[in-house]
């Protein structure tokens, strides 16, 4: 009996590799989405577009954004840009960047997080993350 245990125990893959010390999880990058989105609305309140968007939007972007430990803006990556509105990329580069410092991501030296832009021709946004909806 101990010889088919022992067996069997041997057969067992060895555990997976955790994550990363120095990477958050996918469910601390959407916890820390949202922690993200608030921390903008609250630096950018003049900004922020009230109510539902209108059904035309001027601009739609996806941008990445890297953390770092203490809330820098490491990485901006667009992952979408709104190339026919080179001047929304530029304003949202420079929102996110005045922004910082971040809430420090907890428990990892750095997180990447993706959200989406969603510009009125007024030059207010919302973001996916909170947004109030679409007319």
């Amino acid at each position: 009996m101990a010889a088919i245990a022992s067996l069997v125990t041997a057969c067992k893959s060895p555990p997976g590799p955790g994550p990363r010390p120095d990477e958050a999880t996918s469910s601390a990058q959407l916890q820390y989405r949202k922690v993200a989105a608030n921390h903008l609305y609250t630096r950018n309140a003049e900004r922020i577009y009230k109510g539902q968007l209108p059904p035309m939007l001027y601009a739609i972007g996806v941008l990445q954004v890297q953390i770092d430990r203490n809330g820098q803006v490491q990485r901006l990556h667009w992952m979408r840009a709104p190339s026919h509105a080179p001047e929304v990329v530029s304003e949202i580069e420079r929102l996110v960047r005045a922004a910082a410092p971040f809430p420090a991501p907890a428990g990892a030296a750095r997180i990447t997080y993706t959200d989406t832009w969603l510009w009125d021709k007024s030059g207010r946004f919302q973001l996916d993350t909170l947004t109030e909806g679409q007319l």
